[in-house]
Order: C-alpha cells, then sequence, then structure tokens
C-alpha cells in the first residue's frame, strides 16, 4: 500500500514537470482544472467544491494569479467552465489539453546575422582580429 502510494507519487511529479517544461500556460491550466474536477477517474467529473484562490492555482502551475485570471476568462467565454461561486469544469476544457500547437521554427539561413558572427557563418571561419 505504501510503495504502490509513492510510485503514484512519483509518476504523478514526474508528469509535473514534463507538464511545466513543454506546454504553455493556458495547457497547464486545462490540465489543473481537469484534475481537480477527477476527469480520467471512474464516473461523472465532479464540480470542484473546493475554495481555491486563483493565487494558489497560480502557485500550482508556475505562473501569475493575473495570467491565471486572465485564461479562466477565456475558458468561461468559451463555455469550457462555469465559475459562479462554484468551479464547474466540462468535458470541452480537454479539447484545449489535446490540442496541437505548431512551433515556428527559423531556419538558420532565415536568420540575419551582422558583424564578426556574419562573417563566420559565410565562411565558417572567424575572422581575423
Amino acid at each position: 500500500m505504501f510503495v504502490s502510494h509513492i510510485l503514484a507519487r512519483n509518476a504523478r511529479i514526474e508528469e509535473d514537470l514534463v507538464d511545466h517544461l513543454f506546454n504553455s500556460t493556458e495547457k497547464r491550466l486545462a490540465r489543473v482544472l481537469l484534475l481537480m474536477a477527477n476527469f480520467g477517474k471512474e464516473g461523472r467529473p465532479e464540480p470542484v467544491v473546493a475554495k481555491i484562490s486563483q493565487e494558489t492555482i497560480a502557485e500550482m502551475i508556475g505562473t501569475t494569479r493575473s495570467r491565471v485570471s486572465h485564461f479562466m476568462n477565456k475558458f468561461r467565454q468559451l463555455g469550457f467552465i462555469n465559475y459562479d461561486g462554484h468551479l464547474e469544469v466540462h468535458s470541452s476544457l480537454l479539447s484545449v489539453v489535446l490540442a496541437e500547437q505548431p512551433r515556428s521554427v527559423e531556419r538558420v539561413s532565415d536568420i540575419s546575422v551582422s558583424g564578426p558572427a556574419a562573417a563566420q557563418t559565410r565562411s565558417g571561419k572567424l575572422p581575423a582580429t
């Protein structure tokens, strides 16, 4: 029993680290809200009954309270959550977590370089000083 608890906790910590490293603030907030509503568990999702402040949620996902407020308002406007006295999370919020965002990567040839670094990139050698 104790060992299974430690293993589950370790897995959760690893998931949180990966989430923090690779996901945006918006996705991290959506994930925390879904976890608090017990999405993925058996049965129906539950309203989040605990009174939890935006400051606490911000600390959980590593951002500021104003960013949490911004995304909570966005989620409410899009119909992903109800946030009047108690927090109710809808299954449609899962689409935020599962959505892929294209990453923009500049090719080296598209980057403008000037000065000694430009001479190095064109010739492959450092300029004489």
